[in-house]
């Protein structure tokens, strides 16, 4: 019997619509669900953590991985650049996980 692949599960709209809260109760309604860290070259703001909140990364390495296609989406957004980095979600998918995404 083959192993079930993950599904990804987008959230998308503008800021403030409710995003990070419907996104925490869905994890906590099912601990399982593996949350898409978001890449930006902005610089973090205070108590934000680079690998929980984002991916705080330099504009070079950020234009790098897009021209490499180590991101599945990005945009450039209020003067700085955003994105979901490809390797954790693929491997995720491929282990069974479902991989949320607030965009």
């Amino acid at each position: 019997m083959a192993q079930r692949r993950g599904l990804l599960i987008i959230l998308s709209s503008p800021s403030g619509a409710g995003k990070s809260t419907l996104a925490g109760r869905l994890r906590d309604w099912d601990p399982g669900i593996v949350f898409s860290v978001s890449a930006t070259t902005r610089p973090a703001r205070d108590g934000e953590k680079d690998g929980r909140d984002y991916r705080f990364l330099s504009e070079a390495t950020f234009k790098d991985m897009v021209t490499d296609g180590d991101m599945l989406e990005h945009a450039f957004v209020f003067g700085n650049f955003y994105g979901s980095p490809k390797g954790p979600v693929k491997n995720a998918i491929d282990a069974g996980q479902d991989v949320l995404f607030d965009i």
